[in-house]
């Protein structure tokens, strides 16, 4: 199997005019009809989306029966921020299937905070529903070997036009399957006009929360839908425009704004972030600076 080789330099951190450290990563930016335009680092060795996923297992869902809202789909796709909105939608639609949150097999976040505050609760609330529609178990929906998940690994590969390269266990529990950046371009290039997309398009803020950076992002540029993941990983895509995915590799979130902004801009879109800014004695001496 071949592995990913790890990126280039593609952000600097700048502290008081001088460059005090670098985050490595690779990136991936294709057209409209999927040719790759640009790239830096390791662009087809595999990787863990981690949560970058979530659109292609949601479109596994919807393919497998589920029939949930609009607004509810996009939780069904979200990395969400426990708010009171995401809360009461994983709520109503666990008792819409006579479930609970007992039902729920993602960890709790701490020992206050049960299951459905874990980021993933709305995932695998659809995973549930998905397997109600079907008369599959619920207990062991999250096992690789499940219908489930077997149906949503074939999604994958087809959103991805490529064959997975390893399945792992992703933070929540469900099943994570490896594949390239490029995979995941074109992924979120074949599926930006899927009803999932629509839906997180549509309800950015339930898919992620008030204020993340994936929210930010698509309310700054119209028709744009994006999916961030864990150590580092962000995908987007605009139809009739291209499709961008990157990989920090150290996992650093604050040098993925950098890199998508740099991205994007090769596909002609100008797209306004907040950077974390670098600070000295609580005010910002320093700034986070796109080198690709």
């Amino acid at each position: 199997m071949k592995k990913y080789s790890g990126g280039v330099p593609l952000v600097a951190v700048e502290r008081s005019g001088f460059d005090e450290s670098w985050h490595h990563g690779s990136v991936v930016v294709l057209s409209a009809d999927g040719d790759v335009l640009a790239s830096a680092g390791d662009p087809i060795g595999p990787i863990f989306p981690r949560s970058s996923n979530k659109p292609f297992q949601a479109i596994g869902m919807v393919r497998n029966g589920l029939r949930v809202s609009t607004r509810d789909l996009a939780l069904v796709a979200a990395s969400h921020s426990a708010e009171d909105m995401h809360l009461d939608g994983v709520r109503t639609l666990l008792a819409s299937a006579g479930l609970t949150e007992s039902d729920l097999r993602c960890p709790p976040v701490d020992e206050q905070h049960g299951p459905i505050h874990m980021n993933c609760s709305g995932k695998h609330t659809g995973m549930l529903l998905t397997c109600v529609a079907n008369g599959w178990s619920i207990h062991d929906y999250y096992a690789p070997s499940h219908p489930l998940q077997q149906r949503i690994l074939a999604t994958i590969e087809e959103c991805a036009s490529e064959s997975v390269a390893a399945v792992g266990v992703d933070g929540c529990g469900a099943p994570v399957a490896a594949f390239s950046l490029t995979g995941l371009a074109t992924g979120f290039l074949r599926t930006a006009t899927h009803e999932v997309a629509d839906a997180i398009r549509a309800y950015p803020e339930m898919m992620s929360g008030t204020g993340r950076d994936d929210a930010l992002l698509m309310r700054a540029v119209p028709g744009l839908y994006c999916k961030g993941g864990a150590e580092g990983v962000w995908a987007a895509a605009v139809p009739g425009v291209g499709a961008v995915a990157l990989k920090i590799d150290d996992g650093a979130r604050r040098a993925c704004g950098p890199v998508m902004v740099s991205a994007l801009k090769r596909l002609g879109i100008t797209a306004d972030l907040p950077l974390t800014p670098v600070l000295g004695r609580g005010a910002p001496v320093g700034t986070l600076r796109a080198l690709w």
